[in-house]
């Protein structure tokens, strides 16, 4: 059976992503910047709503995956809401400055987590060395192993994938993500891969009549609208992979 996992950043995407069928969720908030790790408020609604699994991203920031003591610390402490919160699984990644994995504290919080799994997630994408990583990445105990191919999209890196798929030997489970969508889920099902992410949203205009004109968070274009995870989108992927 092939899985398809849906990123989604809010409580609707999350109800959205599975109404449309999906199997999984990942939770996170920012997904404009990568993914953030979702609040308690989100995590325990969602939970109360869904009866899928639900992955939890466990990232303090935005930018890199180099993190200090402090920042350590907060992840260990998500990691123990997620758990109590009832998640099934966690989505996280550590390296250290020369690019490599982190793999002393990311066996940690791979042992932390159980019995929920573990995903490292793109910060793979990161490293110096992919296939270094991937036996790095397996040595931790994690489950699986979110990439992109070292890409921007999974359909660009879909070589290393496929190598790295070969090369892991069903030691972990490589899951292709960033840009899968309905156009090329086909070919990255040539890989071998049996579990997909995706994100699949689509804006929706804010329902805001009173606008204010010259005032902007950062970027007019998108202050009054919001994305979600969209049922079409993901119906369509669902639909050659299930």
């Amino acid at each position: 059976m092939l899985i398809l996992e849906v990123c989604a950043s809010s409580l609707q995407s999350a109800i959205n992503a599975q109404q449309a069928g999906t199997h999984r969720i990942e939770l996170c908030e920012s997904l404009q910047q990568g993914g953030t790790t979702p609040s308690y408020g989100l995590l325990a609604n969602v939970r109360k709503h869904l009866t899928i699994k639900i992955n939890v991203l466990i990232r303090p920031r935005s930018g890199d995956f180099l993190y200090s003591d402090l920042e350590y610390q907060i992840i260990q402490d998500d990691i123990k809401m997620a758990k109590k919160l009832d998640a099934d699984g966690v989505v996280c990644g550590i390296l250290l400055p020369n690019g490599d994995v982190d793999v002393e504290r990311t066996k940690h919080l791979v042992e932390l987590a159980k019995p929920m799994s573990f995903t490292f997630h793109r910060a793979f994408d990161f490293t110096n060395d992919p296939f270094k990583a991937l036996e790095d990445v397996i040595s931790t105990g994690a489950d699986c192993l979110l990439t992109s191919g070292q890409q921007p999209t999974a359909i660009q890196g879909l070589h290393l994938i496929w190598d790295l798929i070969k090369t892991a030997k069903n030691r972990i489970i490589i899951m292709p993500g960033s840009g899968v969508n309905a156009d090329n889920i086909e070919y990255l099902a040539e890989t071998g891969a049996t579990e997909f992410h995706m994100s699949g949203t689509a804006p929706i205009e804010s329902g805001m009549v009173f606008r204010k004109w010259g005032m902007s968070l950062g970027n007019a274009e998108t202050d009054y609208k919001i994305l979600e995870s969209n049922i079409e989108k993901i119906k369509a992927v669902l639909t050659f992979i299930t």
